[in-house]
């Protein structure tokens, strides 16, 4: 990344602070932010000490003219812009799709106008077998990620998977920590319910995972950490000192699953296992040379990977949280 210039789309939330943390001791030439709040990128300018590598810029995916501005002369694109919370995007649909399929064509068409050099698109576990209109516009998107690699021969695509990243904006775990302090209670959907985990941290690590030794078309998968959702309430509560405080059972909200799975059944007839760390999804379209150099790596031997398998302890879930400053 020394001396290179980098796009980030959504560069204001919590993924894009600490990505442009971790970019500025790489040394790069410029970090432009793009995003469509005003409030969020002046807040951030105040936060990096108005750092002179960083160029903010107002703008929205869904406007072509804009984003294709942007990324004149970036050498790399992080894509991060989207609309994430479930209930929001089954209840606005359209404007979903806007943001998170039509906005990640215009960044796809972008990055080949501008000969940039990678694309990195962040997707999401509710991608693999969706069962809300989220999950699906980010399938659709990764879909449409894999697909560009076939539209230039210069400009690589690639996706990285994640979980549930601890302490992002919404957050359950603030969420949580705020009913505890505030209200004497917790509301869960389900008891039963079980999530991947991840660190901020982790989360950028995959993504600069993904930068270096992607080939172009894969999806990068981290192994990661998974608990029940009432584990992890219960760790909070504890945490806090706190006596008598309730659990509430709500009922699952509408598009939400008991497990997600980070791999299908389907994809795992296309996956090798990269490293200790990762696995990559390979595409089902033929793309140059990409089986020819995975011939090598073994395939996995699960049929999917879901959150409800290896959950960690309450003591695995206080370590976690210690780790990422929490408790």
């Amino acid at each position: 990344m020394r001396n290179k210039t980098i796009l980030i789309t959504g560069g204001t939330g919590s993924w894009g602070h600490e990505l442009v943390k971790q970019l500025l001791e790489k040394n790069p030439k410029e970090i432009r932010i793009f995003s469509r709040n005003e409030a969020s990128q002046v807040q951030m300018q105040h936060e990096f000490e108005y750092n002179p590598k960083l160029t903010f810029i107002i703008g929205d995916i869904r406007e072509y003219q804009g984003i294709c501005k942007a990324t004149e002369g970036a050498d790399y694109v992080y894509h991060l812009a989207a609309l994430k919370h479930v209930p929001i995007c089954e209840h606005q649909p359209y404007e979903a799709l806007k943001t998170n399929v039509l906005g990640t064509q215009h960044v796809i068409e972008a990055a080949i106008q501008n000969n940039v050099e990678k694309v990195i698109y962040i997707s999401t576990d509710k991608a693999a077998n969706p069962s809300n209109f989220y999950g699906m516009t980010k399938a659709i998107g990764e879909k449409l990620i894999i697909y560009a690699n076939v539209l230039s021969p210069s400009t690589k695509f690639v996706c990285v998977r994640g979980g549930n990243v601890l302490g992002t904006n919404g957050s359950v775990i603030h969420v949580f920590k705020r009913q505890i302090e505030q209200k004497g209670e917790i509301g869960i959907t389900d008891k039963r319910m079980t999530r991947f985990f991840l660190t901020l941290q982790d989360a950028i690590k995959l993504l600069f995972k993904a930068t270096n030794e992607s080939r172009g078309g894969e999806i990068f998968v981290m192994k990661m950490p998974t608990c029940r959702i009432i584990d992890l309430a219960e760790v909070l509560i504890e945490a806090s000192g706190k006596k008598n405080i309730k659990i509430n059972e709500a009922g699952i909200r509408p598009g939400e699953k008991l497990h997600e799975i980070l791999l299908s059944e389907y994809e795992s007839n296309t996956t090798v296992y990269f490293d200790e760390e990762y696995f990559v999804i390979l595409p089902t379209i033929e793309l140059e040379k990409l089986k020819e150099f995975y011939q090598s790596y073994k395939k996995i031997d699960l049929h999917s990977y879901s959150s409800h398998e290896s959950l960690m302890t309450k003591h695995e879930i206080k370590e976690m949280l210690n780790k990422g400053g929490f408790l």
